[in-house]
């Protein structure tokens, strides 16, 4: 929004010059088919101009969702871009006095200013109206990193942690993922089940509507299937958007080399993803590999993750968290959607990820609790890397909210309450290859969004550990899954 100027009416530079007017979100919007052609690369991250008002013709018939008069309702960016970066994140496109109509298909159908979309509808059914007077209507939050399948808690260890041990101290004694593999091992399908879907229901409560999900703790092809099974079975049940990942590089497994477990990855655990993802019984869509000093090397991590890209996984690992890798130079190599952690990542490493547009997703959950140093969140942004942010959740970061970790992200990795919101939104769904779907509110994306008892949207963040009394509801595909 532009200072001193009316919302609807807020124009912005793009390459030092106005933009010409666009076809309006209000009273009813553009449809899908008025949209415009995806924006060309080099100006993918570039604002938004005008916001009119335009009438089609084509909006006869039933909606699932009218959510009336709000506040604000911060659409994020409404041009089509798939990330924002640099000068874009410095003033996200808020409308005021807005409303916002979702349709019975899940997708968004208008959005624009409350009296122009109430003369619009006025003749109209809908499933549900919601008044959203006062309040502000944002885009449902994307985690773009977790690890929320597993057994056995390990609250003994946060005690080590405050004592001195490092995380590596830990791991080397049998603590820290082995620990949890082996519970995660004998624990059921049914229990895995159980305990996964509640954490989603917590995430969702604090404003998640699409999570990455992580296997991992299984090691073993068996269990690893086991974990990937449940998450399947999440993404199918649940109203909860799910990125499903196969991460059987988590950790090397007792009594085998890294060459050695990278062998059985490659030769028997990836045959049989694929033929199950042929047979539609497991949808994994990333890869994901601990590339770490003591764990994976550079060598057996460019090997595995070449050979999931190879069978159609996005690759989206885990880089530079506790030693300098190399890893972002290795992902940009191989083409990696994403790279996470980046605590050691090189200056080399950042400005090849911002020339690659391959996404940082940065966890300040865990450095914070880790007591590590922060990534240099700044020196990214600065260089335009499409920075993500995720909760990073698992027995070693026990964190379910997107809100904290936007606050976090804000005092300790200086970013700003705009550029947090968008990490958490619009550059999250992007690093999962979602966000042309999701991580902002425009005609024709999902109608994923939550809705907050507060005037200005920036006390979403703003208010430490505040969420629950914050948020009113929670949208997936214009159906209320949570409401206060």
């Amino acid at each position: 929004m532009v200072e001193g100027r009316p919302a609807s009416l807020a124009v912005r530079k793009l390459q030092g010059e106005e933009t010409p007017p666009r076809p309006a979100l209000g009273a009813g919007g553009y449809t899908p088919a008025d949209l415009p052609p995806p924006v060309p690369a080099e100006l993918s991250a570039s604002p938004v101009a005008s916001l009119r008002l335009r009438v089609p013709g084509d909006m006869a018939g039933g909606h699932r969702l009218l959510l009336e008069n709000a506040r604000q309702v911060v659409l994020v960016c409404a041009r089509g871009e798939r990330f924002l970066t640099r000068d874009a994140l410095r003033s996200l496109e808020v409308l005021e006095g807005a409303s916002l109509v979702v349709g019975t298909d899940g997708f968004i159908k208008a959005i624009g200013p409350a009296d122009a979309i109430q003369k619009q509808f006025s003749e109209e059914t809908f499933e549900e109206r919601i008044d959203c007077s006062g309040k502000c209507i944002l885009p449902g939050l994307v985690d773009a990193h977790t690890h929320p399948v597993w057994a056995g808690e390990r609250v003994h260890e946060f005690a080590m942690k405050l004592a001195g041990a490092t995380y590596m101290d830990i791991h080397q004694a049998g603590g820290g993922i082995n620990f949890t593999v082996e519970r995660t091992r004998q624990a059921s399908e049914e229990e895995l089940y159980s305990s996964f879907q509640q954490r989603l229901g917590c995430m969702m409560r604090a404003g998640t509507t699409l999570v990455e999900c992580k296997s991992g703790y299984g090691l073993s092809l068996e269990t690893e299937l086991k974990m990937l099974r449940v998450i399947e079975r999440a993404r199918r049940e649940l109203d909860i958007g799910i990125s499903a990942t196969y991460c059987g590089a988590h950790s090397v497994p007792k009594g085998k080399t890294a060459s050695e477990a990278a062998d059985d990855i490659i030769k028997n655990h990836l045959p049989r993803l694929k033929e199950l993802g042929r047979n539609g019984e497991i949808h994994v869509d990333n890869i994901d590999v601990f590339c770490e000093k003591g764990v994976f090397d550079l060598d057996s991590t460019r090997r595995i993750l070449q050979s999931g890209k190879d069978i159609g996984l996005q690759i989206n690992f885990h880089g530079d968290e506790l030693h300098p890798m190399k890893a972002a130079e290795l992902g940009v190599e191989l083409g990696a959607q994403a790279i996470s952690h980046l605590e050691e990542v090189s200056d080399e490493g950042i400005a090849a990820m911002a020339s690659a547009r391959c996404s940082a997703v940065l966890l300040p959950t865990t450095a914070y609790m880790l007591r590590l140093k922060q990534p240099r969140a700044r020196k990214m942004l600065d260089e335009g890397v499409i920075v993500a942010l995720g909760s990073d959740f698992n027995p070693n970061a026990y964190c379910f909210s997107m809100p904290m970790v936007m606050h976090l992200a804000c005092v300790n990795m200086r970013m700003s309450m705009p550029e947090a919101l968008a990490a958490a939104t619009i550059n999250a769904a992007y690093a999962l290859g979602k966000s042309h779907t999701q991580g902002s509110l425009e005609v024709g994306k999902q109608g994923d969004l939550i809705i907050i008892n507060s005037p200005r949207w920036e006390h979403l963040i703003y208010q430490f550990g505040g969420h629950h009394e914050l948020i009113d509801y929670v949208i997936a595909k214009g159906k209320v899954i949570y409401k206060k």
